[in-house]
């Protein structure tokens, strides 16, 4: 079942504690099914969210690509990194950094931040 999913925790239906008892675990499971899932407060406050299992998966798969997208972005990072590190090692890094060191202060208006060296 396709739910549209709410943004917020205010925006998911509520019922309170003690309507979970009232309506029965099932009463309570027929709402989660027609919404996705459901707040349960006590004394007007959120103390659980009761998903159902396709919104649950829907969670984990998208925990999963986020955690894949952040490890492809630290992993293009690294290589960047590794690649100008690199540069150092080369055999003309030190007359290269002697002639970056060298050069004029004066920047007349140009930033140079980010060049490659």
């Amino acid at each position: 079942m396709s739910v549209a999913r709410p943004t917020t925790l205010d925006d998911l239906p509520r019922t309170a504690a003690s309507n979970v008892k009232k309506l029965g675990w099932r009463g309570v499971m027929r709402e989660v099914d027609r919404t996705g899932s459901m707040v349960v407060t006590n004394h007007d406050r959120p103390e659980a969210v009761i998903l159902s299992l396709d919104e649950y998966r829907a969670l984990v798969l998208a925990a999963e690509a986020s955690l894949r997208s952040s490890h492809s972005a630290l992993d293009t990072l690294r290589h960047d990194f590794d690649e100008r590190l690199a540069a150092l090692a080369a055999p003309d890094a030190g007359e290269r950094l002697r002639d970056v060191f060298g050069q004029s202060t004066a920047l007349g208006g140009q930033v140079r931040a980010g060049q490659g060296y």
